[in-house]
């Protein structure tokens, strides 16, 4: 018997950054070369596209304090308000030279946001903290991706997804900074590639494997607890939503348009009931908003 449901059937590009808005009870995600954001309503079962960029990728997003929504495409950082067709600039990472690949606010309402290798360099990660300023993290990332906090907020979670390693550094909840950087888990070269990942109420990550075909569940000490596989070889990354935050949605992507060979749920957005533990809200941005 399996334990997921195909929940919006999108055929997604590169379906990522899947979150759950309490206030609107709806779960957002993103197409990110295509520049689309969809919405999924587990009440009515159905999903809609509700954003689209005019052109320019859309790397990912974060729920601001209000409840708009602060999307990252290409160095530009826009808000976007709940029924509203077009998203207001801002904030501008000047040094980001390729678009944005998977963000997430901390508790004080500051962002972290990678940026994708170019043809010339690696990626790197940034701070943006709400008062505008922009701040250089970790250079030379072999792509940035996904992120999480411990339930204490003293160490934070980064994934290198090339280098096939999920990090942990000491985290400054006063001013942000990062520190002490160590492996947290490195995964074998030929088990997929770890890439988005979200921490549940007992502290579990579970990270999605690219080209692995499921998400793994890891305890604080890094030990796997459990894994769950999808029908899609690039499972991209995990949010938990529901009113208790009870069920944990996963995005996939479709990037060769060939489900024969990607898997025959390649691209859609799934669900996975009552997984067990639940997850917390995620931590808020304020960047628009001082």
């Amino acid at each position: 018997m399996t334990r997921y449901e195909r929940v919006a059937d999108t055929t997604a590009h590169t379906g990522e950054g899947p979150l759950w808005h309490p206030e609107e009870e709806l779960v957002y995600w993103v197409d990110i070369p295509n520049g689309k954001l969809f919405a999924y309503d587990p009440e009515t079962d159905e999903y809609d596209l509700v954003y689209e960029t005019a052109g320019a990728p859309l790397g990912g997003y974060t729920i601001e304090e209000d409840g708009a929504l602060l999307l990252f495409t290409h160095g530009t950082v826009s808000r976007l308000e709940p029924g509203a067709d077009e998203a207001e600039p801002v904030a501008e990472v000047d040094d980001a030279d390729t678009r944005f690949n998977d963000v997430i606010a901390d508790p004080e309402g500051r962002v972290f946001c990678g940026t994708m290798p170019g043809e010339d360099e690696l990626g790197d990660l940034y701070r943006l903290d709400p008062d505008g300023s922009v701040t250089l993290v970790v250079e030379d990332v072999d792509i940035p991706n996904g992120m999480g906090f411990t339930d204490d907020l003293e160490t934070f979670y980064f994934t290198e997804s090339e280098e096939h390693v999920i990090y942990a550094f000491d985290y400054d909840r006063e001013t942000g900074e990062l520190s002490n950087q160590r492996s947290f888990v490195d995964v074998p070269t030929d088990d997929g590639i770890p890439d988005g990942m979200t921490v549940d109420e007992t502290g579990d990550i579970w990270s999605a494997r690219w080209d692995g075909g499921r998400v793994v569940r890891y305890s604080p000490d890094g030990e796997v607890l459990e894994e769950i596989d999808l029908p899609a070889r690039k499972v991209s990354s995990a949010t938990f939503g529901g009113p208790a935050y009870e069920d944990l949605y996963l995005t996939t992507a479709l990037t060769d348009n060939d489900r024969e060979a990607e898997g025959d749920g390649a691209g859609a957005l799934f669900r996975v009931p009552d997984v067990g533990p639940s997850g917390v809200p995620e931590f808020r941005s304020r960047i628009s908003l001082e």
